[in-house]
């Protein structure tokens, strides 16, 4: 039987692998991904993969050929391969539904947004003063091997209170990665359990919001002058 060879593309990433160690392969600022395959349906219709939450994250694997460690992968750059990996399964038209009305989005003319680069680094580390309490902080910017863990904390908090909200400060916890040069784990989640400020808090979610590599999922709604997010699931 003749041998098939699956044709594949090539994904930019929004980070352009400048925050990536120059050792790591996603410092090429690229990936390549093949094409879906009925495979990839397989997956996406796995009910296992959908009750626990991995099912974009085994498809994203599965379609990925780079050498890369998949853990590595910033959380916009992940977004990117999900955009390129949505294009190359089902074509560039998205169309979904908003308060009710019908929109169409051509994904092949989705932009990266545009972030602060002269302040990126390949060791993914900024210092950052807290405008109110003055505190100098260092953080990163969150990989998906972080984002799993953040999911793993909030499902057992749930399992313990249901009525827990800690999303906000248990993410911070993975991003703040030294304070006042304390790198100790137990004393970074202390300070931000105790002595974090709200207007702190707010100020770090601004200045990762302006260095955030990512791909702009937003449009207009019909008749507003703000941007809204593009609803994005299985279907």
């Amino acid at each position: 039987m003749a041998e098939f060879k699956l044709p594949t593309e090539t994904v930019d990433l929004p980070s352009k692998g400048l925050l990536y160690d120059k050792d790591n392969p996603l410092s090429s600022g690229k990936v390549e991904i093949k094409y879906m395959t009925a495979k990839e349906e397989d997956i996406l219709s796995n009910s296992s993969y959908i009750k626990n939450g991995t099912v974009l994250d085994k498809l994203f694997k599965s379609l990925i050929v780079s050498k890369i460690n998949y853990d590595d992968l910033l959380i916009g750059d992940k977004n990117a391969i999900m955009v390129a990996a949505r294009v190359l399964g089902y074509g560039n038209d998205y169309n979904f539904e908003y308060n009710g009305e019908k929109y169409n989005i051509d994904l092949s003319k989705v932009e990266f947004v545009k972030a602060n680069e002269s302040l990126w680094n390949a060791e993914n580390s900024f210092d950052f003063t807290l405008p109110a309490s003055k505190t100098n902080i260092k953080l990163k910017l969150l990989k998906h091997a972080d984002e799993s863990k953040i999911n793993r904390e909030l499902e057992s908090l749930r399992r313990i209170n249901k009525n827990s909200s800690a999303t906000s400060t248990t993410r911070l916890k993975y991003t703040i990665t030294a304070v006042e040069g304390e790198t100790e784990t137990k004393k970074i989640r202390e300070f931000i359990d105790k002595y974090l400020l709200a207007r702190d808090a707010r100020a770090i979610r601004s200045f990762i919001k302006e260095i955030q590599p990512d791909v702009d999922l937003t449009f207009f709604p019909d008749g507003s002058d703000e941007k809204a997010n593009i609803p994005i699931g299985l279907s």
